[in-house]
């Protein structure tokens, strides 16, 4: 085949421009007014994301592109914001002194977590989540809050609460204590001064503490009283305390099969947390006349498990049939807020539900057979939560029988 001379002239051509194109790495273009030795990075490196310079201008292409578009993609719709926060609703930033409350507070490592919650409690969840710009952050010592000069008062409000120094001397009293019957409610029924309950099934009342100390007097009488809480619990105001009574119950839940070890199959186990929690958070007013307070009840009994046979692979030991169980429960669950007078005391009846685990009986309850003294079925749960100032007692020193409670945080 002949070649005509100017076809071999740019094969020649070609051959000796690739060394060039492809065995140099050194980029052969450069920016404006650059040198070789400054020119702008090789494409490798314009692929990573750069978050504070301006976006850079490289030679474009396919390939290029393909590898900005996997790598640096930022979230769809995210841009960089100003420094200054919007104030279209006439939202104003203000910060709150915490620190006289939480030196006063050693029962939990947070203590200003109680504010906030108490915040969001008052003004809604709501009001912080919304079209209005809004912060809400707390330290040890400073809460900062941005919103609207209304939302403002109320956060003022609630951290005058905490602060103030009508609240170093104030602790609450808890009892939880529950009978078999809900008939005690005949001989004290004129003692008993109703308070609006939304939960179905449960009643609430307020009774002076002369009439209080009535009442408990006319329980303890009864064969099947039980107290499930020290009654010398002490809560500070605005923290939270948990009175936890659940324990463990293991049943079998299921089987996994092993062919290939004896006996061909494994139970599986399974748990279920029973018995009795309450959570009860205390707010004194500015003006220590009333009490708010949140109640949180969880009351979770396994009546009994159900058997159900199952087959399994059979051999020499085993007849090929087991039995796992299904347990049978009863919940209950109950959280409410409540306001009452300072000088009275708060009694909620939970109504008849699961019995929750003794703690301390009735002297003649614990000498009675199971069947007469209840045993595992209902009663009538109460929670009794009395003000106690500290100033009434009559020595300077502690009493040893009342204890500070540990906090539990939870969010409500």
């Amino acid at each position: 085949m002949l070649w005509n001379p100017p076809f071999k002239v740019a094969i020649l051509v070609a051959f000796l421009l690739v060394p060039t194109a492809y065995g140099d790495d050194t980029p052969q273009w450069k920016g404006v007014g650059q040198t070789p030795s400054t020119a702008s990075p090789a494409v490798s490196d314009a692929t990573e994301p750069i978050d504070d310079a301006p976006p850079i201008a490289f030679p474009s292409g396919p390939s290029l592109a393909r590898r900005t578009s996997t790598s640096a993609s930022p979230t769809t719709g995210v841009r960089l914001a100003s420094a200054n926060l919007p104030a279209d609703q006439g939202q104003v930033w203000r910060e709150y002194d915490l620190s006289q409350y939480v030196m006063r507070v050693t029962s939990t490592e947070r203590p200003e977590q109680a504010v906030v919650d108490w915040i969001l409690r008052e003004t809604g969840y709501e009001t912080w989540h919304s079209d209005t710009v809004s912060i809400l952050s707390a330290t040890r010592n400073k809460l900062r809050v941005y919103h609207t000069p209304e939302i403002q008062s109320v956060v003022a409000r609630v951290v005058d609460r905490f602060v103030g120094s009508q609240a170093q001397s104030q602790t609450f009293g808890l009892r939880i204590v529950s009978v078999n019957h809900p008939n005690w409610r005949a001989k004290v029924q004129t003692l008993l001064h109703p308070v609006t309950v939304q939960t179905p099934g449960v009643q609430a009342w307020v009774l002076q503490k002369e009439d209080a100390a009535v009442l408990l007097a006319e329980l303890r009488r009864r064969g099947d009283y039980r107290e499930h809480s020290s009654p010398y619990l002490m809560v500070h105001s605005g923290q939270s305390t948990m009175v936890n009574l659940m324990h463990p119950k293991t049943y079998v839940r299921d089987i996994i099969l092993q062919p290939g070890v004896w006996p061909g199959f494994q139970p599986e186990a399974g748990q279920i947390d029973e018995g009795f929690a309450l959570e009860f958070c205390p707010l004194l007013s500015l003006d220590t006349r009333s009490i708010d307070a949140t109640v949180k009840c969880t009351v979770t009994q396994v009546e009994k498990t159900v058997p159900v046979v199952v087959d399994v692979p059979a051999s020499a030991a085993s007849p090929g049939r087991t039995k796992i169980e299904v347990p049978q429960m009863t919940n209950f669950h109950f959280h409410e807020r409540f306001r009452w007078p300072t000088d009275q005391v708060l009694l909620i009846s939970m109504g008849l539900v699961a019995k929750p685990a003794t703690t301390t009986t009735n002297t003649l309850a614990a000498t009675l057979p199971l069947g007469l003294s209840g045993g595992p079925g209902r009663a009538d749960l109460m929670v009794m939560v009395e003000s106690k100032p500290q100033e009434t007692r009559s020595t300077g020193t502690p009493d040893p029988q009342l204890r500070e409670a540990k906090t539990y945080r939870r969010r409500y």
